[in-house]
């Protein structure tokens, strides 16, 4: 049975950046990685960003020091009392210490259809990719980060596209209704057709195109469908080992389950943030590589608090934006704008006291922001406005 000092179950950005906060502090410990995927860790957000606006693909992988690295391989079995886990293939492997970076599965529409990609990883993208170069109209189902992501750049490499959401515009559960109106008409005047208010309840194929039916009764007649809307941690392991779970696998400060060899991080942990006061589970890359990292290191040693607030950032066609805390339309908003819909700061609060900020095409201000977020206020509309302004990032 083969034994490792670190043992990473998964194979994104989490399980990458625990790699490298390893090798920070132990330079040579022998590391396992099992990856359920076919390929070897890579960024994610290219594959909605860059990689369609001509960034090659090469510069999307991700580098670990003296990993073993185990691709289409799950770990199925998980026995912390004998620190052993068993792979899908029936192998055997013991560990000193173990990260869980099992990330999320995608969610599901309510019937089966093999021809919808559910679009979350390098193979995803290939796949639409193909799709691509004959196809000419996509339908996208899901309105918010990814659906969001992918329908523009669909539309910027030429394609029609129809998004189908149930929320009144794009984004409506983010962004203040103002401005999740502006985006969605900004989306129309770059094209894509919106089916707002809408669910997609069956699909079939007709004359070698995807037919989607609307529970309001439309047909919608595409070449390809992709499917962004969201994921559910991946717990499964951690359930099935007794470790606890409620949101995700929660963790102590440091990153640690009950079970003090056992570590979790990035989409499937659920971590205390001090600034916010409450639990959390962040879906987004930061969180992933700081998260990651952080896992590592004390996994090799070190008692560092992961006490960071982690940010987000999108682009949308011409429009960009960074964000940090939490971002709920339902909380009460102020905008600060200094070109409305153009460049600004729109602050979320909730009894005097800021839980999010929306940079909105203004940058370099993340770090004000998580400031501004652990300070216990009151703030009003008038102590908040022009306090953070940078230049508009240039094109």
């Amino acid at each position: 049975m083969t034994s490792y000092d670190y043992l990473i179950v998964g194979g994104g950005m989490t399980a990458a950046a625990a790699a490298d906060g390893i090798r920070e502090v132990d330079g040579s410990g022998s590391i396992g990685m099992f990856s359920m995927e076919a390929d070897t860790p890579y960024n994610r957000p290219p594959l909605t960003k860059a990689l369609w606006k001509g960034k090659s693909m090469d510069t999307i992988w991700r580098k670990t020091k003296n990993v073993d690295l185990h691709l289409e391989s799950e770990i199925t079995k998980l026995v912390p009392s004998e620190k052993r886990v068993s792979d899908s293939g029936g192998n055997g492997y013991t560990y000193g210490k173990l990260v869980l970076a099992t990330g999320g599965k995608v969610r599901r529409l309510p019937f089966d259809d093999e021809h919808i990609i559910y679009f979350r990883t390098v193979a995803d993208y290939r796949r639409l990719r193909v799709l691509t170069e004959t196809g000419k109209r996509f339908a996208v189902i899901g309105g918010s980060f990814i659906g969001s992501e992918i329908a523009a750049a669909l539309a910027m490499n030429g394609k029609q596209v129809v998004m189908i959401f149930p929320g009144k515009t794009i984004g409506a559960h983010i962004f203040p209704e103002a401005l999740a109106q502006f985006i969605s008409q900004y989306y129309e005047q770059k094209g894509v057709t919106l089916l707002a208010g809408e669910k997609v309840i069956a699909s079939e194929m007709r004359d070698h195109q995807h037919c989607l039916k609307t529970a309001g009764g439309q047909e919608v007649l595409v070449d390809g469908v992709v499917a962004g809307i969201g994921i559910e941690p991946n717990v499964a392991l951690a359930e099935s080992a007794g470790i606890a779970t409620d949101n995700g696998i929660v963790v102590d400060p440091f990153l640690r389950t009950p079970f003090p060899d056992i570590y979790a991080a990035g989409d499937v942990a659920s971590f205390y943030n001090p600034a916010l006061g409450k639990h959390l589970r962040v879906e987004h890359e930061d969180n992933a590589n700081s998260m990651g990292r952080l896992a590592g290191r004390n996994m090799a040693g070190k008692n560092e608090r992961y006490d960071h607030l982690p940010s987000f950032y999108s682009d949308l066609f011409d429009l960009g934006y960074e964000a940090v805390g939490e971002l709920n339309s339902q909380l009460e908003t102020f905008a600060d704008w200094v070109r409305p819909n153009e460049e600004g700061v729109i602050y979320y609060l909730d009894q005097g006291r800021v839980r999010g900020v929306l940079l909105w095409n203004v940058w370099d201000q993340v770090p004000a922001a998580r400031d501004l977020i652990a300070q216990p206020g009151p703030f009003t509309a008038s102590t908040l406005k022009g306090r953070l302004r940078a230049k508009p990032k240039e094109s």
